[in-house]
């Protein structure tokens, strides 16, 4: 393959970019490429393959459904796959999100969140509840409404700031001063705010920023202090990435809609959900057709998507699953999947790891931070380091990672092995020298 002429790559500048790499495959942590070259992934294609590439359970489970019904509109007619899903998904989600809405990615589960919390406000006869408070650095996807509520100026889309709906962008508050300026200043518009939306622990594509339990569980007293919505975007933290389930379970806290994708089917095709509290829901019944939620993906709650959802809840073992036997009659995979909290130890031996293999980093000329979350190691550099200049050094070094902005990061599947994750550390620690 040698043709890219009709191809326009995300985030590329085309008129200067070398020509991307092919992949002709994948398996477990690895990308083999048409050259026969195999990369270690150490971004987990954009942090969704939980489970690592062409896991043979979630592969035989959409195989399965295929086989019956790879797709139906999702108006009037529904299918035990996603009912299936949904009922999981409330199982584990944090306490009172009982509503699900799929869609077909994480920006639109974004995108279906700011809609359902304005239309909200606007059947409680509070139309004037139209803006949102975010924060910099935060970062909820490429459409329209997502834009509006990342960063103006940090973010990659600095340049629609003037073409989206302006929004309220504050600092993340770190101290009691700063608790007490973004009291006072919901205090001050909480007439025209529908609700806060924060990116739980990590915020992801704004620079990879840490903030502590803590601080995420008071910015969301002060929320519901002033009786704002609190959305959750979880899209990257979801399903074990910090640690736990959820985020957002760290801090003890249960937001009132709350967005999915990513890792929602273990990072094997696309798919999203918002999910909401009974209270959210409930404004939305009426006698009256204007008041119901007019959204509808064509794809959502597609079949396949959901059973490979289905698949990927059970490797978590969340309880519930069709497939969720032992039975090789009834196991699409033939074999038992695992139904313990692995995935938890997994996470825990990638945070030690990271840990400890990317400190000697922080010695290195230009760093200025190092940091681990879960399975998410950082490396900051000064800001004026090209580090989209790093990445060819990286694939010499045979590890797939795409450093941005001032940072590089490694986001590693949770199957990852101790000596696949050391070549990645080690490649960080070398490129970086």
């Amino acid at each position: 393959m040698k043709d890219f002429a009709h191809l326009w790559l995300p985030y590329t500048q085309m008129k200067t970019a070398p020509e991307p790499l092919v992949a002709v495959g994948t398996q477990g942590c690895k990308i083999k490429l048409s050259d026969g070259r195999e990369l270690i992934d150490g971004t987990s294609s954009w942090w969704s393959a939980c489970h690592g590439y062409n896991h043979p359970y979630i592969a035989a489970a959409v195989e399965a459904q295929l086989k019956v019904m790879p797709h139906v509109m999702f108006a009037g007619l529904v299918h035990e796959q996603a009912t299936t899903l949904a009922a999981r998904l409330t199982k584990i989600a944090p306490a009172g999100l009982s509503r699900m809405f799929f869609s077909d990615s994480g920006s639109v589960s974004v995108e279906v969140a700011l809609k359902m919390a304005l239309q909200y406000w606007r059947n409680k006869g509070k139309p004037l509840k139209d803006r949102f408070i975010c924060f910099h650095d935060g970062y909820h996807g490429d459409t329209l409404g997502a834009m509006s509520v990342s960063d103006p100026e940090k973010s990659l889309h600095k340049a629609f700031r003037n073409s989206v709906i302006k929004q309220y962008v504050v600092d993340i508050p770190s101290e009691e001063y700063g608790f007490a300026e973004f009291d006072s200043l919901l205090a001050g518009v909480q007439g025209n705010i529908a609700g806060v939306i924060i990116e739980p622990l990590v915020q992801g594509a704004g620079g990879m920023r840490f903030h502590s339990a803590d601080i995420l569980a008071e910015i969301y007293r002060i929320t519901k202090k002033h009786n704002l919505l609190f959305i959750a975007d979880e899209i990257a933290t979801g399903f074990g990435r910090t640690g736990g389930m959820f985020a957002c379970d760290e801090a003890g806290i249960s937001p009132d809609i709350m967005c999915l994708g990513k890792a929602l089917t273990g990072g094997t095709m696309t798919l999203g959900a918002t999910l909401a509290t009974k209270e959210i829901f409930s404004a939305f019944l009426s006698d009256n057709l204007e008041d119901a939620f007019m959204h509808g993906p064509t794809f959502m709650a597609n079949p396949l998507a959901c059973a490979a959802a289905n698949a990927s809840l059970d490797l978590f073992g969340v309880a519930g699953g069709r497939w969720q036997v032992a039975d090789k009659k009834e196991n699409p995979s033939g074999t038992c999947h695992p139904t313990s909290d692995t995935w938890r130890d997994n996470v825990e031996k990638i945070e030690r790891q990271l840990t400890i293999e990317l400190e000697p980093c922080r010695s290195l000329p230009h760093v200025v931070d190092v940091r681990v979350k879960g399975a998410i190691g950082v490396v900051q550099l000064e800001p004026q380091i090209d580090v989209r200049a790093l990445r060819p050094k990286f694939v010499e070094h045979g590890v797939w990672l795409r450093p941005f902005k001032d940072i590089v990061y490694i986001m590693p599947q949770f199957t990852i092995s101790t000596d696949e994750l050391k070549n990645l550390t080690s490649s960080v620690a070398a490129v970086l020298t």
